[in-house]
C-alpha cells in the first residue's frame, strides 16, 4: 500500500496466498493522504477505530496510535503487519471494543463499520474523551456511508459533513461540540426469546452492538434451535457463537454438557457470556475469542454447532465456512458430529461431503437446511 509514510506490505489474517482480497482499500488510502496533505497534527493521542486489517495503524505507527477493534482476526493481522514493517513492539496499542478507551483523544480516525449499531456504541463510548480541538475524520467506501451514518456522527459528536468521492471512497469530517447533549447508550440490548424454539424458549438474550440480529431472533437461528440434537452430553462447541443462544439452548437441555462458545468478535463473545449467565444455566462453559477452533486440541470435541457467515466485511466468500468446517473435522473425535445451518443456495453439503465423506439432511424449509456430517 502506497502511503505518505512509506509502502508497507500488508496481508489479511490468516494469510492465504490464494486470497485475492487486499488488506486495504481506497478509503484507507484516501484518509492517509488527507492527513498528510492537510498536515493534521499527530503528536497527541491518535485513536483508530475499525481498522480492517491494521492498514491505518501500520502506516501511522511512528505516531504511536491506539487501535480499537471488535475483530480478533484484525488484531492478529495488525500484529503481523506491524512486525513485517519493522515496528517496535508496543508502538501501537491494541484495544478491543470491550476495553476502556483512552481518557483523552486528540485525533479520532473512524473506519466506518458495516454495523450502524457498532458505530453508535463506539462513538458513544469514545465521546467523553473527545474535546473541542479533537480532529475527527471518518472514512469508508461510498456504498458504506449513508445518511444514517452521518446522522450518528452529528447526534453524538457534532456538526458533520462529507468530502467529494475519490475512487468510490469518501471521508467524513466532524467538528466536536462539547456542549452537545448526547443520548444514553442503549447497548447492550436485552430481549426475550419466543416460544416454540426448544429449551431456550422464553429465555433472555443479551446482544452487544454489532452482533448479528441485535433486537430479535433471526429466522435461521430460530429454525436451527428447533432441530438441535439433544441429550448428547460431552464437549460441545458453539462455533461462531454470536449472542450464544445456540450453545445456551444446548446447556439448558443438558447441564452435563461442557459448552465452548467461540467467535472472532469480542462483542459476540461478551454477548454469549452475558446470555448464558442471564439464563441461570447450571453447567460448565468456556468463552473464547479466537480464530475458529484454532487452539482446540485435535480429537477433543463431541459436537460442533455452526451457522457460518458468508461475508467478510463487504466481500461475499465461502473461505470462512471452509476454515470452520476444516477446523471442526480436526477437533472432532471419531464419531463426533458437525451440525450446520445455512441458506439452501450455499451448497454446504458439497463441502461437507468433500471433507467428511458424508453429509445428511436433518431438516429443511424453503430457505434453510440443517446438515449433519460425522467424522469417521
Amino acid at each position: 500500500m502506497k502511503t505518505p509514510w512509506g509502502e508497507p506490505a500488508l496481508t489479511r489474517f490468516p494469510e492465504d496466498p490464494r486470497d485475492r482480497l487486499r488488506a486495504w482499500d481506497a478509503s484507507d488510502e484516501y484518509l492517509l493522504r488527507h492527513l498528510a496533505e492537510e498536515r493534521v497534527p499527530l503528536d497527541g493521542t491518535v485513536v483508530v477505530v475499525g481498522d480492517r486489517w491494521g492498514a491505518l495503524v501500520t502506516a501511522l505507527a511512528a505516531h504511536r496510535p491506539v487501535q480499537i477493534t471488535d475483530s480478533h482476526l484484525t488484531q492478529e493481522a495488525t500484529r503481523a503487519n506491524l512486525a513485517r514493517a519493522g515496528v517496535e513492539p508496543g508502538a501501537v496499542r491494541l484495544l478491543t471494543t470491550q476495553d476502556p478507551p483512552p481518557e483523552r483523544i486528540d485525533v479520532l480516525l473512524v473506519r466506518v463499520p458495516k454495523s450502524l449499531a457498532l458505530l453508535e456504541d463506539q462513538l458513544l463510548r469514545l465521546a467523553p474523551a473527545v474535546h473541542a480541538g479533537t480532529v475527527v475524520v471518518g472514512t469508508g467506501m461510498v456504498k458504506e456511508i449513508h445518511t444514517s451514518t452521518l446522522a450518528l456522527f452529528e447526534r453524538i459528536l457534532g456538526p458533520t459533513r462529507t468530502s467529494l468521492a475519490e475512487k468510490k471512497a469518501r471521508l467524513i469530517f466532524c467538528t466536536p461540540d462539547p456542549a452537545l447533549e448526547r443520548p444514553g447508550n442503549p447497548w447492550p440490548y436485552v430481549y426475550t426469546l419466543p416460544d416454540g424454539i426448544g429449551p431456550a424458549a422464553g429465555g433472555t438474550v443479551v446482544n452487544h452492538a454489532g452482533v448479528f440480529c441485535a433486537d430479535r431472533l433471526d429466522i435461521g437461528t430460530r429454525f436451527f434451535l428447533r432441530h438441535l440434537p439433544g441429550g448428547r452430553g460431552g464437549r460441545v462447541v458453539d462455533l461462531g457463537c454470536g449472542n450464544g443462544v445456540v450453545g445456551t439452548s444446548v446447556a439448558l437441555a443438558d447441564p452435563d454438557a461442557e459448552v465452548l462458545f467461540v467467535d472472532e468478535s469480542f462483542q459476540a463473545v461478551a454477548s454469549a457470556e452475558a446470555t448464558y449467565k442471564a439464563n441461570g444455566v447450571r453447567g460448565h462453559a468456556e468463552f473464547r475469542v479466537g480464530d475458529g477452533l484454532a487452539g482446540v486440541p485435535s480429537g477433543s470435541v463431541d459436537l460442533v454447532l455452526n451457522n457460518p457467515p458468508f461475508h467478510s466485511h463487504q466481500a461475499t466468500t465461502d473461505a470462512t465456512a471452509w476454515r470452520m468446517f476444516t477446523g471442526a473435522r480436526r477437533a472432532l473425535r471419531p464419531g463426533g458430529e458437525l451440525w450446520v445451518i445455512g441458506n439452501r443456495h450455499l451448497g454446504y453439503h458439497v463441502k461437507l461431503r468433500k471433507l467428511f465423506g458424508n453429509s445428511r439432511l436433518v431438516a429443511s424449509d424453503p430457505k434453510f437446511v440443517v446438515l449433519k456430517a460425522v467424522k469417521r
